[in-house]
């Protein structure tokens, strides 16, 4: 087994000018989860450096994972700085660990996903509220909530005015 490093011990700021993106980065992210990360950024800060590769030749430093977060701080943040570590590797080897980084991100499970809304909603947390925080649509945190199959989940939901028209002409033609 390899010895184990840990360049996250190594973290240190550096001029955004002196960071470049990659160019073979398959990932994408959509709008929304572009806005989570943004918000995500705004109210916890920056929890993880940029992964960075050092070229000592052009003294820049190429992005291996974090484009996102790399491109919210230039684009959106106009920071001067992004905290970042390096690793040392060959092209490949730097390509590999950009697929693993993004890879190992995982998705969410749908049971604990809705079991964490229905805590929320037990707290006082409204939809609009988890939509915001989780970077949910409102679809998404109905669906979430029927998994859970408690009435509760729904005790604060406002209902659209469509099923009172619904339920009136429903009586209306029983007539």
């Amino acid at each position: 087994m390899n010895e184990i490093e840990f360049p996250v011990l190594n973290v240190k700021m550096v001029d955004i000018d002196k960071v470049v993106a990659n160019d073979y980065n398959p990932n994408k992210v959509a709008p929304p989860e572009m806005q989570l990360l943004k918000h995500s950024i705004e109210e916890d800060g920056y929890t993880q450096p940029i992964v960075t590769y050092y070229d000592k030749k052009q003294d820049i430093y190429i992005v291996v994972d974090g484009f996102h977060r790399y491109r919210l701080a230039k684009e959106v943040f106009n920071l001067k700085q992004v905290p970042i570590v390096t690793i040392d590797k060959d092209l490949e080897n730097r390509m590999a660990s950009t697929i693993r980084h993004n890879r190992a991100r995982g998705t969410h499970q749908i049971v604990d996903m809705s079991h964490i809304v229905l805590i929320l909603t037990e707290n006082g947390w409204n939809e609009a509220q988890i939509s915001k925080h989780l970077g949910m649509e409102l679809d998404e945190i109905i669906r979430l909530k029927q998994i859970t199959g408690l009435k509760e989940s729904f005790s604060n939901h406002v209902f659209s005015k469509s099923w009172d028209e619904f339920e009136y002409n429903l009586k209306n033609r029983e007539k």
